[in-house]
């Protein structure tokens, strides 16, 4: 069948064909990213004898560093194998059929990304959770092992009502203050990350419309969060604590140098005169949060908000941070190229899906998630008759595949960076403690563990 639909349509194959480069390119991103410091640093030797005098006394840009600079990050990669496809679908169909195919593309999570996690990103909203969870380290003393385990346990779970791009760029920008600073080892920083995105990945299906596979399928299957907490909910709580416990357990030894650190910057630090936001400011900065996840499926009214946001930053400037755009819109870049490339993908994945039991099924979903986003794997699976309790004949059958195609989408999207649409948001904010930018393959290795406990909370408890 598949060899049949690959020749049906050229685009099947190309696509896909561009589709695999992409994410090989993705595992090749630190080695561009080498080559671009590389030829920095030759830039910076070169300006030191160049006596030209550039624009408002610029110093010169290397175009071949920046260019590299480009091509290594992940943000930018799928975005870039988008020129190569909307071309061949302009020679091959005409410019007609390529603006039909964009406008027929669902953009709104790409913007929705970019609007929260500026908004979550801002000075109130941070200081808000991080006086949250510090009332929760603070039964650990406030240590870095303390601080760990209340990031990666609660904050996860409230991605299941602030939704869980909201939910890991609080996470990322506290692991950042309260983890990644005092400089870990490599093996500790990639075990965190993994677990991070597995942790958030699983965490959002309290509910049935925070976790982006989830809301693909909740109201064609008829999910509502009754059903969730009964159904998925419990056993991500469960598979959390024992990840995140195993986890505090092999690097406790790692913890106690992460003390000594913390303690001594703790003893170098000098007094924070900084006044804190007022609690009506943070009321405001939460009400567009709400907001922004309330209108969540209304592009028009979330981005509304947030120019009423950015208005307001302006207005109280003096208790803000700079509202960067810069990382939020390089997520939202990734994000739509990989829902332009994914929506030819389902030529192949649909039937490979239709074709497996309920176990091998979870396997399948878990597997290919890391190599195409979650969403994507459900809501091809949504528009299969087999797994509709109304089509199938089988109608205990299809429940069942329901179940196993969404736990292994969730389980397996803490893999790579592309199997879950916070992961973006998350690499960007954190990338900066990572010399050389986050590998794709220790990312993986470090969110194996998490993983295969997932797989087994889902599979093995009762449902």
């Amino acid at each position: 069948m598949l060899k049949l639909r690959a020749t049906a349509d050229p685009i099947n194959l190309i696509a896909s064909l561009l589709f695999l480069g992409a994410i090989m390119h993705t595992f090749a991103s630190v080695h561009f990213m080498k080559l671009a410091h590389k030829y920095e640093h030759e830039n910076e030797a070169k300006a030191k004898v160049d006596k030209r005098v550039f624009v408002d006394g610029k110093d010169p840009v290397s175009f071949k560093a920046t260019l590299f600079h480009f091509l290594g990050e992940i943000e930018a990669i799928f975005g870039i194998w988008l020129i190569p496809l909307l071309l061949f679908i302009t020679y091959k169909y005409g410019w007609d059929h390529t603006t039909h195919y964009i406008d027929t593309r669902n953009y709104t999570e790409p913007i929705f990304v970019v609007v929260i996690m500026a908004i979550a990103a801002s000075r109130p909203v941070v200081a808000f959770a991080e006086r949250a969870l510090s009332s929760v380290a603070k039964i650990g003393n406030r240590t870095p092992a303390a601080w760990w385990l209340s990031i990666l346990i609660i904050a996860p779970l409230l991605g299941s009502f602030i939704t869980e791009p909201a939910a890991m760029t609080i996470a990322a920008l506290l692991l950042g203050h309260q983890f990644y600073c005092y400089n870990p080892t490599p093996t500790f920083k990639y075990a965190t990350m993994g677990l991070l995105f597995v942790n958030i990945s699983v965490g959002g299906t309290l509910t049935h419309f925070a976790a982006p596979p989830v809301l693909m399928v909740a109201t064609k299957w008829g999910w509502d969060t009754p059903f969730m907490l009964s159904h998925f909910g419990f056993r991500a709580v469960l598979g959390i604590l024992i990840a995140t416990g195993v986890y505090f357990l092999v690097f406790r030894k790692d913890f106690v140098a992460l003390k000594g650190k913390a303690d001594a910057a703790a003893a170098e630090a000098t007094a924070n005169d900084e006044e804190p936001a007022p609690l009506w400011i943070i009321g405001v900065h939460l009400f567009f949060l709400a907001w922004t996840v309330f209108t969540l499926h209304h592009p028009a009214f979330f981005i509304g908000g947030f120019l009423v946001f950015i208005a307001f930053t302006i207005a109280t400037d003096h208790h803000q941070y700079a509202i960067s755009l810069k990382g939020p819109l390089l997520v939202g870049f990734f994000l739509a190229g990989l829902v332009t490339h994914g929506g030819l993908q389902g030529w192949w994945i649909a039937p490979v899906l239709s074709a497996l039991g309920e176990v091998p099924l979870f396997i399948g979903a878990t597997v290919l998630t890391a190599f195409n986003d979650n969403a994507a794997i459900t809501f091809l699976a949504s528009q299969v008759p087999a797994f509709d309790q109304h089509l199938a004949t089988d109608t205990a059958r299809a429940v069942a595949l329901q179940y196993a195609v969404v736990a292994g989408a969730v389980t397996g999207g803490g893999l790579t960076v592309i199997a879950n649409a916070p992961n973006p948001a998350g690499q960007s904010i954190l990338s900066k403690y990572f010399d050389g930018g986050v590998s794709p393959l220790k990312l993986m290795l470090g969110a194996l563990f998490p993983t295969v406990v997932m797989a087994c909370v889902f599979i093995f408890l009762p449902h």
